[in-house]
């Protein structure tokens, strides 16, 4: 992927659509809400009406992975049409796999969802580092090398992740913030933004975390179906996170099947953000 790096691409994005991510998630009880049978025809169905619908107006759609690779071979083979419809459509692809390993499995994780030449290749993916930071390199290397973008997992927005993240090392500081200040040096000095992102659930507390360095974006979600609303991202982020990107899935492909509705939500979403997020705003 010749040209402009991820970190200038998105904020291109968000600028002309505003700072919304929308997930792509065919969960079962999804499709049985939108009348669809919870198979591959309902999962087509789902999944290409909401891309169709939402990928020509939002800056970031987020295909979660695992609910098309439940299905086999023919869910991957439906997730690489939304990939290909989403990028005509003008929107970028964050996809949610949440890979991370080490060595020769991490290359080929890489090789799968940032080369240039893959079936699967997104404009970003969701990275784990919890077997070390380090080992995250191929996908660094990767996404530099083809202009893509990588968010890495730091403090998520699931109970149980508190867990591991809050635990802090012998210089006191916690995982989390270790991954964070990981993600600013990889962009220091990046301009208009870096192409490592970090993920923080817009439900963590306020001041938990010290962001103001990351110099790259912020995938923050729980927005609307996990319970945080447009005002918690103003608590928990304040004014000095440059690019909070605010996720919502559900909240979003609830009011499906028809796109007018879809889009409607979208824009309802939309409009509550830019007020609180006057840095990300659409011009």
């Amino acid at each position: 992927m010749a040209g402009r790096s991820f970190g200038e691409r998105l904020t291109a994005a968000v600028s002309a659509r505003g700072p919304l991510c929308v997930g792509i998630d065919p969960h079962p009880a999804l499709l049985e809400a939108w009348g669809l049978p919870v198979d591959v025809s309902g999962l087509e169905r789902f999944a290409l009406t909401a891309t169709e619908a939402l990928a020509g107006t939002v800056a970031v759609l987020k295909p979660q992975s695992a609910f098309f690779e439940a299905y086999g071979a023919a869910g991957i083979a439906v997730l690489e049409r939304v990939l290909a419809m989403a990028r005509q459509a003008g929107a970028l692809v964050l996809l949610d796999v949440k890979r991370g390993d080490i060595g020769s499995t991490m290359a080929a994780y890489t090789a799968a969802y940032l080369a240039d030449d893959a079936p699967l290749a997104a404009d970003a993916i969701t990275v784990s580092p919890y077997l070390g930071f380090g080992s995250l390199e191929p996908a660094l290397k990767q996404a530099r090398s083809t202009g893509r973008g990588v968010f890495v997992l730091a403090r998520t927005s699931n109970p149980e992740g508190g867990t591991v993240q809050c635990s802090r090392g012998a210089d006191g500081v916690t995982v989390a913030q270790s991954v964070v200040d990981s993600v600013a040096e990889c962009n220091r000095g990046a301009e208009p933004l870096g192409d490592v992102g970090v993920v923080v659930g817009a439900t963590v507390k306020p001041g938990e975390l010290r962001l103001d360095a990351v110099n790259g974006p912020v995938l923050a979600p729980g927005l609307g179906a996990q319970g945080a609303t447009a005002e918690d991202l103003r608590r928990v982020f304040g004014e000095g996170v440059r690019a909070v990107l605010p996720s919502s899935s559900r909240d979003i492909l609830r009011h499906g099947p028809t796109p007018e509705a879809l889009r409607s939500a979208v824009e309802a979403a939309r409009e509550s953000l830019v007020s609180i997020l006057p840095q990300m705003s659409s011009s």
